[in-house]
This record gives C-alpha cells, sequence and structure tokens, in this order.
C-alpha cells in the first residue's frame, strides 16, 4: 500500500510517500480502507519532533479518518467489513489502510461525505470535550475563542454558540473573522490591529470572559488570561504559535480562576464511555444540520506535504483532508 512516511524528523519537504506493507490488526482492532484523513495542527508539530509524542521512526503521521472497513478483528461486535466508518488512532492515517482500534472507530451515517467525517473527531472531539467537561461551559456565559478560525477554533465558536454562550472570536485577518461570523461569533477581535486584553473587556462590560479557550498559546496567552472573569476557566488545548507561555501564577489567585488543560486524546483512550457518549451528542447535532465542519481543501495523498505546509503557514481556514483512496 502507499503511504506518506516520516523517515527523519523535520519540515514538510522530508515526507516521502513509499510502498510500505499493509498493518496488521490486532483483536480489538479493524482495518480501514482510507478514503480521507483529517490534518491537524500537532501534524506539523510530530514530523519535526516537537510534539509530547514521539513516534519512533520511521512513521506515518495522521489521526483523522474515514473510510471502509476491510477487515474486523475477532472480538469486535458491531461493525463489519463493508461498513463505513470514521474514527481516531494515534497514527498511521496518511496512508491507504490503517488499524483502528475499534473503541474509536464509528459508523458513518450514510449522508455524511468521508471528508467531512475526517475533519470531525478532533476538531469536534476535543472542543466539545473541552466545553462540556474541562470548563462545564453554561449557557449565557461568555466563551472567547482565540484561533478561532482554525479547526479546533472553528468548531468551539460552532459548538459554544450551541451551547449558548455568547462567543468572541480572536483571529488575525479579517477575512478569518468573516468566517467565524458566519459560523456564530457574536463579537469579532482582530488581534494585530486591537488590544487583546482591552477588546475582551470593552465586549464584556468590564467583566471579562468567563472561558477562555486557547488552541494558541505564545504571547497572546497572557494578555486574554488578564481579561478573564472572577472564577473563569482558561482552556489549554495547544501552541500552534510555538511559544509555551510562561504563565505569572498570581493571575490565577487574583481571578479566583482556573487554568484547565484539554487532551482530547488521552481522554478518548483513557475514558471510552464518556467520549462515546459525547461523540453521539455531536453525530445528533451533525445529523440534524446543527453542526457543519467547513473544509478548507482536499489534497492528494501526493500532496500531504504541501497541505502541511499550508496549516504551518496559516493559510488555512477551518480544515484540510487528504484523500488517500
Amino acid at each position: 500500500m502507499k503511504a506518506v512516511v516520516c523517515n527523519e524528523y523535520g519540515p514538510p519537504s522530508k515526507l516521502s510517500v513509499q510502498n510500505v506493507e499493509e498493518p496488521s490488526i490486532k483483536d480489538n482492532e479493524v482495518l480501514i480502507t482510507v478514503k480521507a484523513c483529517g490534518v491537524n495542527f500537532p501534524d506539523t508539530l510530530i514530523i519535526q519532533g516537537l510534539y509530547q509524542v514521539k513516534p519512533e521512526l520511521p512513521f506515518t503521521p495522521g489521526s483523522d479518518v474515514s473510510g471502509v472497513v476491510k477487515e474486523v478483528g475477532s472480538s469486535v461486535k458491531y461493525l463489519k467489513v463493508g461498513d463505513e466508518v470514521f474514527g481516531f488512532v494515534m497514527q498511521g492515517g496518511y496512508a491507504e489502510t490503517v488499524a483502528v482500534p475499534s473503541n474509536m472507530c464509528f459508523k458513518k451515517p450514510p449522508k455524511m461525505e468521508f471528508p467531512v467525517a475526517a475533519s470531525f473527531m478532533i476538531a469536534y472531539g476535543t472542543s466539545y470535550h473541552a466545553l462540556k467537561d474541562r470548563a462545564q461551559l453554561k449557557s449565557g456565559e461568555t466563551l472567547v475563542v482565540l484561533g478561532a478560525s482554525g479547526g479546533v477554533g472553528l468548531a468551539a465558536v460552532e459548538l459554544g454558540k450551541l451551547m449558548g454562550a455568547k462567543v468572541i472570536a480572536v483571529a488575525s485577518t479579517d477575512e478569518k473573522l468573516k468566517l467565524c461570523k458566519e459560523y456564530g461569533a457574536d463579537a469579532l477581535i482582530n488581534y494585530t490591529e486591537e488590544d487583546l486584553k482591552s477588546r475582551i473587556k470593552e465586549l464584556t462590560d468590564g467583566q471579562g470572559a468567563d472561558v477562555i479557550y486557547d488552541p494558541v498559546g505564545g504571547k497572546y496567552s497572557e494578555q486574554a488570561l488578564r481579561a478573564i472573569a472572577w472564577e473563569g476557566r482558561y482552556l489549554v488545548i495547544g501552541f500552534a504559535a510555538g511559544d509555551i507561555p510562561k504563565i505569572p501564577l498570581n493571575l490565577t489567585l487574583l481571578k479566583g480562576c482556573a487554568i484547565v488543560g484539554v487532551f482530547w486524546g488521552n481522554f478518548a483512550m483513557k475514558s471510552p464511555q464518556r467520549n462515546l457518549e459525547n461523540t453521539q451528542q455531536l453525530m445528533q447535532w451533525m445529523d440534524t444540520g446543527k453542526l457543519t465542519p467547513y473544509i478548507h481543501k482536499v489534497y492528494a495523498l501526493e500532496e500531504a506535504p504541501a497541505a502541511l505546509e499550508d496549516m504551518m503557514e496559516r493559510k488555512v481556514k477551518g480544515k484540510v483532508v487528504i484523500q488517500c483512496t
């Protein structure tokens, strides 16, 4: 089979498409023919050896997959050969076939196209887990989303609005903010033109944000934290800016706030039943048209390095997808 292979840590240009052996499956896994694989920002870090998880070389990146079941492990009862599915793997998604743990593989609704299904699991799974489980977001609260036009950010905007929050979207260009507005944002902040802390305070009548969703990190994290409300919750999603901020901890004391880590992948593995319940809720919203993943562009398997380059250069709004077969 064909797969994108990382033989050495480095930029996307170091990746190559190679013929490799098809993976074998364990009793609790299914082998799927991959139709599409979502590109996520952590993929750009993993191939450089900069992520908290470092796979052994060589490896194939890619986690957010959709496709058709080709083979079923002996202990798998609810999936069969031919089922159209989507799921999550730690690595291996940029390939023609991949082995997926059965508890992380779900039947795809018939109306959901494969690229959309491959854009769903990480972005919406992360954002819903963050807002529901970690922040316990309540209707009527104010949610600020940094990096709001990206994959997880746009999902957080959409979900936050669906959950009854007032949503303030933060992004670097007016074009990106226009998309956030279309996805339900009540107010917009262009942080390249406005002071982030002051603008959040202004938009919340001086009260600050109840929940701040931060997949970006870098120099704007402290500014945002300084604009959090009393007993607010600051969600640490990731560090797309590249820099991990050093936060003055006295701010948590003064604000009576909580800084909360969000690692959806570990949550999904350690709490599969809770993750299943979250996924079922998301699928219900998706099926009734309340959620609509935004696909920026679909790339061929051979174009995976270009997809990752575009992600790294902040050219992407919403999700990009690799078509694998």
